[in-house]
């Protein structure tokens, strides 16, 4: 009998030896060289690679290389971006996991002419300070995909000039009118370099006409264009889709007369979820709950290798902005035909779930069946009839179901309480636009029980799929979520620390860890920075075939079932079940299940940006909303700390801005990483993670989404003192006296 050799613990063991491999400038081959690996232990140090980089210990890939967040290698490909003020040429690494990438400067090449914008180019790096110096080893073939994205402005004296969206951007192109295809004063464009300079500006051409800034609805085009969210359907996506029929009832179960609800935002434009509990008949289970989770059964129109599913494939799923939805399937099946609507016969997959009267799982099954809904409700009317205030036109069907699911949820949170996931309060901004589509006014989601209940039910109906699935020994997709990373639990103890509260640095941690320190904060001024902190100790969840839990929910397994109109994860899911429990046609084929692991990769990347569109899509209209703001003052905490300043939400609204380093004084400030603080050389004066502050509107910048503060008792533009150095912003000299950012 053949045993595996590989220790049992090699994965938490060797996580840290690889880091100290890395650190003395090892790669891939090197690592399993010097540990020794063969076979599986090489398959073994690929998956412990994969987690660091998820945990964000490390960066980079196997053919470039790996390096310590916040480092580029000795050797990188970077992107040239623009040229700042004091004609220095800009760059970008090309692979970059953190928030914000470090500057590179680009040393004049010996021969050729001047690298222009979007060149990609192969170079050697020299670190000074917090800045980078590149030299250029090659030359790579121009991208011929490469694109900015600006607004044209005509201006008499200068010509036409294209200002990036980018904030990053330091500089402005330039346009000859042959370039600009038709476009005006005031769009928003897509544009590509050419060859040349105008009046020293770099050149550009516009390729696409987006919109007007005119209209409040440009917001969100620029994030999905700048995030490169595909927006148009291909015509066979749209063929295949208009081509759809309604299901009949045949080879399924019949669930049209249970009277199944769906629990939705009031805006909701698809259904994909919906619920329904009752006492549990069996004697042999007093108390027990069964509960029903139906879910939109995208599966039967969406088949493996149609234009549909390669469409979907390559949205990964939907993305959601103020004034839209950029929909991972054509609205002939999200808004109508895989919607759960009310009173329409709709094909599902049905998780059957029992519990106890303390809410533990007794066992579960999976349906593929054709259901009714009997109300669309919304969360503030179903939590109005959970106080005993139901709506005047709820029907008693819809009332009974009600009941009957806020009964089961109450027994489910006995098993909740103990399971103890990670209980983080992150309010949500609203931002809500009136007629005219300009923000009329910026919000905090509601937290209602209502919320909570669909919550639960939803995470449970995808406990149920994975563990059916492993059980079947089917291959799925995987929603993972690792513990935190050694390095981010060093910074998050360093932090507690200057609150006095201890955090063993050795120990292991579990969700309960973490609330505890939460719990101990609730009602404490640092009740919302804790909750912040504590997030960015988390590692980021990711989709993956193999399974290692999720440590967010406390779950060993856990997989995403319940929202298959918007996320491909979803229907990979539903096909295992449909294959593995022979329930029709539309199974997972053979040729996907070999390629689980690309897409897993393929769709964590489009979730990633989807979510930083969303982010960059709010961020603009709340810009846009505090623009008539200008000048006032506002209570503010700071939510984050960098070499460069303070970044600080407001606690009327939740927007979050920045306040510059220069703005803090004439002091020279350092940036102290263990104290998460910046701190005064000569005052010794400390600005931390947490400290609520007065601050004053500078500026709002709806183009680009950031918003400028000062404090309100500072200056708002001071002077260096003498002597001191720019912090982080390079000379002209040439070799290391060139730069003058400050070593941390």
């Amino acid at each position: 009998m053949k045993t595996n050799k590989t220790p049992q613990n090699t994965r938490a063991l060797d996580k840290a030896r690889v880091l100290e491999l890395l650190a003395s400038g090892a790669n891939k081959r090197d690592l399993a060289k010097k540990l020794g690996l063969k076979g599986g232990g090489r398959i073994q140090l690929k998956r412990i690679l994969k987690e660091l980089q998820a945990d964000g210990a490390i960066q980079g890939s196997p053919k470039r290389g790996f390096t310590k967040p916040g480092e580029l290698p000795d050797v990188c490909l970077i992107e040239v971006t623009g040229i700042d003020a004091d004609g220095e040429t800009l760059a970008k690494p090309l692979e970059w996991s953190g928030d914000v990438p470090p500057a590179i400067y680009l040393m004049p090449p010996k021969e050729g002419g001047a690298p222009m914008i979007g060149d990609r180019l192969l170079a050697r790096m020299s670190k000074h300070g917090d800045s980078y110096e590149a030299r250029i080893i090659r030359r790579l073939e121009r991208e011929t995909t490469t694109r900015l994205i600006g607004v044209l402005r005509d201006a008499p004296a200068t010509g036409w000039r294209l200002v990036p969206i980018n904030k990053k951007e330091r500089t402005e192109y330039a346009l000859d009118k042959s370039d600009l295809g038709g476009a005006k004063h005031n769009e928003l464009v897509a544009a590509e370099p050419r060859s040349g300079r105008i009046a020293g500006f770099s050149r550009v051409k516009v390729v696409e006409r987006i919109g007007s800034m005119d209209s409040p609805k440009t917001i969100s085009l620029i994030a999905i264009h700048d995030h490169g969210i595909p927006t148009e359907f291909p015509q066979s996506v749209i063929d295949e889709a208009k081509a759809a029929k309604p299901i009949t009832s045949q080879g399924r179960t019949d669930l049209r007369a249970v009277p199944l609800v769906t629990i939705d935002p009031p805006d909701a434009r698809d259904h994909d979820d919906a619920v329904w509990a009752g006492l549990d008949d069996d004697p042999a289970n007093p108390g027990g709950h069964i509960v029903l989770v139906a879910i939109a059964d995208v599966a039967h129109y969406v088949t493996p290798g149609s234009a549909l599913d390669k469409e979907a494939l390559k949205r990964g799923n939907s993305a959601y902005f103020p004034d839209r939805v950029v929909p991972m399937l054509p609205e002939e099946l999200s808004a109508d035909l895989c919607s759960l609507k009310e009173g329409v016969d709709r094909p599902c997959l049905v998780a059957r779930m029992v519990f106890d009267r303390s809410g533990h799982k007794k066992g579960h099954k999976f349906l593929r069946a054709v259901m009714r809904s009997a109300a669309r409700l919304t969360y503030a009317q179903a939590q109005a009839a959970f106080d005993g205030n139901p709506h005047a036109g709820m029907t008693d069907t819809a009332k009974k179901t009600l009941a009957d699911v806020w009964a089961a949820y109450q027994s489910l949170g006995v098993a909740r309480g103990k399971r103890d996931p990670l209980n983080l309060d992150l309010p949500e901004r609203r931002v809500i636009l009136g007629a005219d589509g300009k923000v009329a006014s910026i919000a905090y989601r509601e937290r209602l029980e209502s919320m909570k209940l669909i919550e639960e039910f939803m995470v449970l109906a995808n406990v149920a799929a994975a563990e059916a699935l492993e059980k079947a020994r089917t291959p799925l997709i995987y929603r993972v979520h690792d513990t935190p990373s050694k390095e981010k639990l060093f910074a998050f103890s360093d932090f507690l620390r200057t609150l006095n509260i201890s955090f063993a640095k050795g120990q292991v941690v579990q969700p309960g860890t973490f609330n505890r320190i939460l719990a101990h904060a609730k009602g404490t001024p640092n009740e919302a920075v804790m909750n912040d902190v504590v997030l960015r100790s988390q590692a980021q969840a990711i989709y993956d075939p193999a399974n290692i839990g999720h440590f967010g929910l406390n779950l060993a397994k856990y997989a995403h079932f319940t929202s298959p109109i918007r996320r491909y994860a979803d229907l990979i899911v539903h096909r295992a079940l449909i294959r593995a429990f022979e329930l029709g046609e539309g199974g997972l084929t053979d040729r996907e299940m070999s390629n689980l692991g690309s897409v897993a990769e393929h769709i964590t990347m489009t979730e990633r940006r989807a979510m930083a569109a969303e982010r960059d899509s709010t961020d603009r209209y709340v810009a846009a909303f505090m623009e008539d703001r200008i000048g006032q003052s506002f209570d503010a905490r700071v939510t984050g700390v960098t070499r460069f300043g303070l970044f600080v939400r407001l606690a009327e609204s939740g927007a979050e801005g920045l306040i510059p380093i220069r703005s803090l004084g004439a002091d020279y400030f350092h940036h102290d990483e263990k104290r998460q603080a910046l701190v005064g050389q000569r005052s010794r004066v400390s600005y931390g993670m947490g400290d609520a502050l007065a601050v004053k509107l500078l500026e709002a910048a709806p183009l680009t989404g950031g918003l400028r503060f000062a404090l309100v008792d500072g200056p708002e533009e001071p002077s260096r003192p003498s002597g001191k150095p720019r912090q982080g912003k390079p000379s002209k000299r040439s070799g290391k006296d060139r730069f003058r950012g400050k070593k941390r």
